[in-house]
């Protein structure tokens, strides 16, 4: 796939004006901060396609980028306190319309922050994925924050916290400052996308 050819879609604030399609997509989720703007811009080789900001929560709606004859979806982060109820309600009727819909999800990747245990949101959103019966890997993100140690031990500790599941499932390094994992993602998205 050529991932340095992705230009922005159309960007969605309500589930209903999301437009119907047969193409195969990939869903990025996580909690507001976690990384997801930059990641994205890492694996997509571009510096500012998705809109980078200081400020948590800035990402309100469903953003659609083409890559090559596929959508990779950009959902808002969840978790972000000082977002209104009423938005916090919004947007998670936004995600929910969304997944509910007849559309080709081929893989949602759920990034998790490397430096902090899963939060409450996370778990809740990986028991959703597993409910719906989405395939999913995790993408740990920050890993550049940690030592090698301080890694090993995030790691070692993963398996207890995310005891929703029988084994972990598949977690991927990253960093979008050095580019850990983005050739790991490119190839699994591929793959997914050519089944």
């Amino acid at each position: 796939m050529r991932f340095d050819k992705a230009f922005f879609k159309a960007a969605y604030g309500t589930a209903d004006g999301i437009e119907p399609s047969s193409r195969p997509e990939i869903v990025f989720s996580g909690r507001s901060n976690v990384g997801k703007s930059s990641l994205i811009n890492k694996l997509l080789n571009r510096k500012s396609l998705a809109k980078v900001s200081s400020t948590p929560g800035k990402t309100a709606t469903v953003n659609f980028y083409d890559i090559d004859g596929a959508y990779l979806v950009d959902l808002p982060g969840y978790g972000y306190a000082k977002v209104s109820k009423s938005e916090q309600q919004r947007w998670a009727n936004l995600m929910d319309g969304y997944f509910k819909q007849q559309r080709d999800i081929r893989l949602v990747v759920q990034l998790i922050d490397s430096r902090h245990a899963p939060t409450a949101l996370d778990l809740q959103m990986l028991g959703f994925l597993a409910d719906m019966e989405l395939p999913f890997v995790i993408a740990l993100t920050k890993t550049d924050k940690l030592k090698k140690s301080e890694l090993e031990k995030r790691l070692s500790s993963l398996p207890c916290e995310i005891d929703i599941f029988d084994e972990l499932p598949h977690c991927v390094l990253t960093s979008s400052e050095k580019g850990t994992g983005i050739d790991e993602l490119r190839e699994i998205i591929t793959d997914c996308c050519m089944q």
